[in-house]
């Protein structure tokens, strides 16, 4: 398997959606934090003749999750997502419409999948909120809003917490090769070697 990549920036914060295939040329394609309108999405998908099999969410924060119902209903694809109740309601601030969906398979840590011709490992990673998992497969590992290229995720928000953020990106450094690609949810992909050695807010983890 060679898996295929493919971003998408959505919603007002430009969140960054991925759109996965086993190949190129894939009939079926899993959908990662789809956070806006997916439109576009869904007719490159068309034009490609790739059919969308799954919904995968990382966390639920509005900006990840605003086209998750949309999308659902639009491809009848089943949504794999935390549990609803790992986030608290406070973090549903109203900043961004959010239709509400449901969850089809829970996923909180631990589980490996096979959707689409992908094998997927699942990981909790808590930190930026508790209910956040990051999805791996082939080398790349989706990580939301816990590890960005030269940043982390805010701790902040209800729930976020700054030493099991650390934690959780410690798991990730010693369970994956350096060379494993991250697609965050928001900006540039990076790589776990390149963020251990160079990222500020990783700095304990080099001690």
């Amino acid at each position: 398997m060679s898996l295929v990549v493919d971003r998408y920036e959505m919603g007002p914060v430009g969140t960054n959606c991925y759109v996965l295939r086993a190949e190129r040329g894939a009939a079926e394609a899993v959908v990662v934090d789809p956070g806006g309108d997916s439109t576009d999405l869904r007719l490159d998908l068309a034009r490609s003749g790739a059919r969308c099999s799954a919904i995968f969410v990382t966390h639920a924060d509005a900006d990840h999750v605003a086209g998750v119902a949309d999308l659902a209903d639009g491809t009848n694809a089943p949504i794999y997502a935390p549990p609803r109740d790992r986030m608290p309601p406070e973090r549903a601030s109203g900043w961004l419409a959010v239709r509400d969906y449901t969850v089809d398979t829970e996923v909180d840590g631990g589980e490996a999948l096979d959707v689409a011709g992908i094998a997927v490992d699942v990981l909790a990673i808590p930190g930026h909120s508790p209910d956040h998992v990051a999805f791996f497969a082939d080398g790349c590992l989706f990580s939301g809003d816990l590890i960005f290229a030269n940043s982390v995720g805010r701790v902040d928000l209800a729930g976020g917490d700054w030493e099991t953020l650390i934690a959780s990106a410690r798991m990730l450094i010693e369970r994956f090769p350096p060379e494993t690609t991250v697609y965050p949810g928001h900006g540039p992909s990076t790589t776990l070697g390149a963020e251990r050695e160079r990222n500020p807010y990783l700095a304990e983890l080099r001690a």
